[in-house]
């Protein structure tokens, strides 16, 4: 192993690269990103970076740390164009490169609408670039309509209200986040959007974008016009993977990889966004966008791809946090389930937990203003415990607090 090439400069591409020196790989070592940008943090620019004074600086490296303290041979604003996995060569839009071990980290794209989301005034959300076009929108809007209640959709209408504007939120499910947090929780949570002044329409479709160079209205199929001069698309994101198309390698519903997240070709491997994978914890196939599996994934993919040490299965329960009008969101493991049971607080009040059972196990919790317990409860759900074992632990933790 003498070449080791990370397409992806993202979270996952730089723990990739991390991992590699710090497991002692001495040969040369190649991280490409289409980005002009260093490889930065996501998560906040959907939160404060959209209503701080100040921008926030994401980066999490310095040029020199790269170049000088891990000598990475950096690439940016280098798109990858595709891949020959029989030369084991990359082709990028300035030529192509050489690997002998290749970890793909290329992440999502955010989803678009329709053939008008080019008007001045329509964003999508995902790279730092969209985050200082949406801040620069926001300082000068007044009515906001916010495509999708998801996640990213839930942080942009919190931003905007901080900021005194009107906002409406379009959602096309009948209840919000119900792939997220399931039917009873997607409910409960859509109610702090109401709780802070934001109309949430769920059901609903958008028909058209209306404007002519600018944004000037939503209409939705049952003929409801939203004004709106800024209009913030949150509607999912898709694998990138349309850059391998033509490869010959695994793909289906992402970068198809196994347990240890190889691919079906010699010397490749996934992490990150792009990568559906078997989880052995829950024995199924996923395809997790969170900020900890993205770090896990690649350390794990690079350290398999350049054989340093025994390959090694990546199982994880996925933890997923988000910041929505002050209140702070945690869910781990997985919201298919059963049965929930709010077993601290109440949802109609700003702190609750909520356990959720497949068969006779605890397989997901949510917690609302409650951070101490979610790592305890992702414990308890990695280990395999029972239904009963995580409301017996519930109840201890309700008797401790309250002195009984």
């Amino acid at each position: 192993m003498k070449n080791f090439v990370v397409v992806g400069a993202s979270l996952a591409g730089l723990r990739a690269v991390e991992a590699a020196r710090k497991d002692g790989f001495d040969g040369r070592i190649t991280l490409i990103g289409g980005e002009e940008h260093l490889p930065y943090d996501r998560p906040p620019l959907s939160k404060q970076f959209l209503y701080e004074d100040d921008e926030l600086d994401t980066t999490f490296r310095s040029r020199s740390y790269l170049r000088d303290d891990l000598g990475v041979d950096l690439r940016l604003g280098t798109w990858a164009r595709g891949l020959d996995i029989r030369e084991k060569r990359v082709e990028l839009d300035t030529g192509e490169i050489g690997y002998d071990a290749l970890v793909v980290a290329t992440g999502s794209r955010a989803r678009t609408l329709s053939d008008n989301d080019h008007l001045d005034g329509v964003h999508t959300l995902r790279t730092v670039d969209d985050a200082r076009a949406v801040r620069a929108a926001l300082a000068s809007a007044v009515h906001v309509v916010v495509v999708g209640a998801g996640f990213i959709g839930a942080e942009i209408a919190s931003a905007a209200r901080r900021r005194g504007l009107d906002v409406t939120i379009v959602e096309a499910a009948p209840v919000p986040l119900v792939r997220a947090l399931g039917d009873e929780m997607g409910e409960a949570c859509s109610a702090l959007h109401v709780r802070n002044g934001v109309r949430l329409i769920c059901g609903a479709h958008v028909q058209e974008i209306e404007g002519t160079r600018r944004v000037e209205a939503v209409r939705l199929g049952d003929g409801t016009r939203l004004p709106a001069d800024l209009v913030v698309v949150g509607i999912g994101a898709d694998p990138a993977t349309a850059w391998l198309e033509s490869s010959g390698i695994a793909v289906e519903r992402g970068l198809t990889c196994d347990a240890t997240l190889a691919t079906s070709a010699e010397g490749v491997y996934g992490a990150g966004d792009i990568v559906s994978w078997h989880n052995r914890t829950f024995g199924q196939s996923m395809r997790l966008e969170n900020w900890t599996s993205a770090a896990e994934q690649g350390r794990m993919a690079a350290r398999n791809a350049l054989g340093l040490g025994e390959p090694t299965a990546y199982a994880t329960v996925p933890y997923y946090w988000t910041h929505w009008y002050g209140m702070s969101l945690q869910f781990v493991g997985l919201p298919t389930a059963e049965e929930t049971q709010v077993v601290s607080g109440s949802v109609d009040s700003d702190k609750w937990v909520t356990l959720y059972r497949l068969n006779d196990r605890l397989v997901g919790a949510l917690a609302v203003n409650s951070p101490s317990v979610i790592m305890k409860c992702r414990m308890m759900i990695n280990n395999g415990v029972s239904w009963q074992e995580g409301l017996d632990f519930m109840a201890e933790r309700r008797r401790a607090s309250s002195g009984v």
